[in-house]
């Protein structure tokens, strides 16, 4: 314990953890301080002037990130006939109808997304108590409900990410990994945020998009100034 408390420490100095920083000057501070043995994520997390309590408050979607996540995602698909022989050659790892659910059902749940053709509903709806609790359960608003499987499943390979506001009002989600350039974690993070943007409920009151911090996965946090991460088609203080 004494040597994590000991990097973290270091890893403070020359942060100033009250003040407000420009996203490329943030960014470049925040890879500097990724110096886990692994390959740490570029984590965003966004406070909403929402209350996801009320129905007309919640944000919830999906965006593609343009320099993928560099994680690998393990894709089920829930499909049968051509559609699952589909779902095979788009990459999808894991593809079955009443089997994959009986493994489901059994605890194996070996997978980080899971799309479902809508004729496969019936069958899949029976596992939401399962599937829902771990955010897993196909969506059509979210685009893994659909027929177009080869699609879904290339979008879940390529670097789709799912985002939903916690009860607190927070949105976040891992945007790549400190080994990106800066140039494509700036083009994720401005699409991620361009995205939370365009999700702007219609409940939502005053200020949208309140406060957008910066950190790594073993890093400090360091808070942006909003003014310098607006993306083409969002306004950040919206």
């Amino acid at each position: 314990m004494a040597r994590i408390g000991k990097r973290l420490k270091n890893a403070y100095q020359g942060i100033d953890r009250d003040g407000f920083m420009p996203l490329e000057e943030a960014l470049r501070l925040i890879k500097s301080k990724a110096t886990a043995k692994f390959d740490e994520t570029i984590e965003v997390a966004m406070n909403l002037g929402i209350d996801p309590r009320h129905a007309d408050q919640m944000v919830r979607g999906m965006v593609t990130l343009p320099n993928g996540t560099g994680k690998t995602v393990r894709v089920a698909v829930f499909a049968r006939a051509n559609k699952a022989e589909e779902a095979l050659a788009a990459g999808a790892d894991i593809v079955g109808a009443d089997d994959l659910a009986e493994k489901i059902q059994a605890g194996e749940i070996n997978f980080d997304r899971c799309i479902a053709t809508p004729d496969m509903m019936a069958v899949v709806g029976k596992l939401g108590k399962i599937l829902g609790p771990r955010g897993l359960m196909p969506n059509p608003k979210l685009g893994t409900v659909t027929p177009n499987v080869t699609e879904a499943v290339k979008s879940a390979k390529g670097g789709s990410v799912e985002f939903r506001a916690e009860k607190t009002g927070i949105v976040h989600a891992g945007v790549g990994k400190a080994s990106f350039s800066d140039d494509a974690l700036l083009e994720n993070i401005r699409a991620f945020v361009g995205a939370i943007n365009r999700a702007k409920p219609a409940g939502a009151k005053g200020q949208y998009i309140e406060k957008i911090s910066l950190s790594s996965t073993m890093g400090p946090g360091v808070k942006l100034d909003l003014s310098t991460i607006a993306a083409a088609g969002t306004t950040a203080n919206a």
